[in-house]
């Protein structure tokens, strides 16, 4: 009896997935049909993806309020909305996603972010989420993270296979705009300048800088208290840590433990040397890794 009542519920969720690819419902994630003016707006987990969201969709819907309710459909992500509402999406579309190197995305602006800072974030996130506990080992969490086993899913890799799959293959190549976080937060308009000529916006000072101010942590903050139980990054999960939380870099110099700064900068030490990120632990790390890449990969 036990059997027939599993294999029923799984012809009853088949069924269901059937109709809902025929109804057009089904979120397309990779397998996304991808028009030659798409731009992508990738960035790996916690490393100021819907931070910059909100300053793309502000930058293109001016006097447009954007909210953590509606930046799904302004700027959406492949794996959240359906695959009828891409199809019917007004075009160019900006799409957001977390992806390694994909050969037909062709215009593509990736965020990087200090991989130290990124594991602290995410630890907190995994606590807000209630994947991991209060009292979860730190240096373990950096393990899991290095080994690109702390997220899913498992295409997405580690910061190094995903930051680093892009820069190989699109450095220096047309349609590819490299932003790092920390620029973002330190010359935020200069920054946004450099989108918007990307998108083809021809946007004044004064549009970019409404942007930057709708888009601020302190607006977002307060924006989280109100919708924070509705969007979906954050319904449904702990309330007591904040989905925006200190919008700054360099957290990780008083968060993170020394052994797991070592093992982060051992195992990426070229990527975040080549992108500025300067190293704490053992210099020779810089020559031993360092000669992976040519150039500078900020521009």
């Amino acid at each position: 009896m036990d059997g027939l009542m599993t294999s029923a519920t799984g012809m009853i969720r088949k069924v269901r997935a059937g109709i809902r690819l025929a109804a057009g419902k089904w979120t397309p994630g990779p397998e996304l049909e991808v028009y030659p003016d798409d731009t992508f707006l990738i960035a790996y987990s916690k490393s100021g993806n819907t931070w910059t969201r909100f300053l793309v969709a502000n930058l293109l819907y001016p006097g447009r309020p954007v909210t953590f309710l509606n930046i799904p459909d302004l700027v959406p992500h492949f794996d959240v909305k359906s695959k009828r509402f891409f199809r019917e999406m007004a075009r160019p579309r900006v799409i957001n996603c977390h992806e390694t190197f994909r050969a037909h995305f062709k215009r593509v602006i990736y965020v990087v972010r200090d991989p130290r800072d990124v594991a602290v974030s995410l630890f907190h996130f995994q606590r807000k989420r209630r994947i991991i506990a209060d009292d979860y080992s730190l240096d373990l969490f950096v393990s899991r993270f290095v080994a690109g086993e702390a997220l899913r899913p498992p295409r997405l890799g580690s910061w190094g296979d995903n930051a680093g799959s892009w820069l190989y293959m699109r450095q220096g190549t047309p349609g590819f705009l490299l932003l790092r976080y920390e620029d973002l937060l330190a010359q935020t308009e200069l920054e946004m300048a450099r989108i918007a000529a990307f998108l083809g916006i021809e946007a004044t000072p004064e549009r970019i800088s409404q942007a930057v101010s709708a888009s601020s942590a302190h607006r977002m903050r307060n924006l989280e208290k109100i919708q924070g139980e509705q969007w979906h990054q954050s319904k449904d999960t702990r309330q007591d840590i904040p989905f925006v939380r200190v919008a700054r870099s360099g957290g990780w110099k008083s968060a993170l433990p020394e052994g797991a700064v070592a093992e982060i900068e051992s195992a990426w030490g070229g990527i975040m040397t080549r992108l500025g990120y300067e190293l704490s632990t053992d210099k020779a790390l810089r020559v031993a890794t360092g000669e992976r890449f040519v150039g500078d990969l900020r521009h």
